[in-house]
């Protein structure tokens, strides 16, 4: 039993509310009332989490020595060596296998997807990661990945508003990631990333206002798109945007006290107010788009 939830804990099961960029383009696309597609999308949604839990695996085996000297990852099965490496190699061989199944059922192009998103992830862990900006680059695109597989893979044509917009998110939440594990290090503490000791404050902080506002932006043009309100047959979605700002700023404020940031799956559920902006906001959308 006790193997059984040091596998469970392997797998990251609360990273799996990233997976939710997946639904963004049956979404917004007002495919989602389509039975055929919301299949096709819930499982690109478990095809992604079984690729995802999987990347975390060898990530966290190639990471096990350095994790194993951080306060809060040396908890890691692998770091804390309740799991053994070759269980971990198994179990993560046969996640991204299920996968790979489960997206060639969707189509060909999420299969691509996925083992797009391996190969990316492989090389992020092995040497992207150490490379200053380029490795927020490579979490979004992960984040943009997700969104592919949720259009492209399904046969939806995303909006070229939404797709700025979610990369805009993306790189605001990877800088916010810098900046919090920025935070935790503190002003002459070790940091356990080498990219971060070519990050500076005042950097990260001005990445952070940019693509914060240009997420913004960019979300706010897309409602009010004349190919937006055309196919939602409405002009009143430019009123859920306070609640994206709402859910930005809180955000900010969050990562400079020191609460939120280094991961963000975590802090959805941890700050009310923050759920309460994304179930607002989905709940308006739904609303004025049905």
């Amino acid at each position: 039993m006790k193997q059984l939830s040091e596998l469970w804990r392997l797998l990251r099961p609360r990273q799996w509310v990233k997976n939710g960029f997946v639904f963004i383009g049956a979404l917004f696309a007002n495919a989602w009332r389509q039975p055929h597609i919301t299949s096709r999308v819930i499982l690109t949604v478990v095809a992604f989490s079984l690729t995802a839990s999987s990347v975390y695996i060898i990530n966290d085996l190639i990471d096990r020595k350095e994790d194993a000297k951080h306060p809060l990852k040396r908890h890691r099965p692998l770091a804390a060596e309740t799991v053994s490496r070759g269980i971990a190699v198994s179990f993560s061989t046969v996640l991204f296998l299920v996968a790979l199944v489960l997206g060639l059922l969707v189509s060909k192009t999420v299969l691509l997807i996925l083992l797009a998103y391996l190969v990316m992830n492989l090389a992020y862990s092995l040497r992207l990661k150490h490379i200053v900006i380029l490795d927020v680059f490579i979490i979004a695109a992960g984040f943009m990945l997700r969104i592919f597989a949720g259009t492209f893979g399904i046969g939806i044509a995303p909006s070229q508003w939404l797709l700025l917009c979610g990369l805009m998110m993306a790189l605001f939440l990877g800088f916010a990631k810098r900046r919090a594990e920025l935070y935790a290090a503190g002003p002459d503490g070790p940091t356990h990333r080498k990219a971060l000791d070519n990050y500076q404050a005042v950097l990260l902080d001005k990445m952070i206002v940019v693509t914060a506002t240009c997420m913004i932006l960019t979300y706010s043009l897309y409602t009010m798109s004349p190919a937006t309100i055309q196919l939602h047959h409405t002009e009143s979605l430019i009123y859920t945007v306070p609640f994206v700002m709402y859910g930005t700023f809180r955000y900010i404020y969050s990562l400079h006290q020191r609460t939120a940031g280094s991961d963000p799956a975590l802090q959805i559920f941890r700050d009310p107010h923050l759920l309460v902006a994304i179930c607002g906001w989905l709940i308006v959308t739904l609303w004025l788009i049905t």
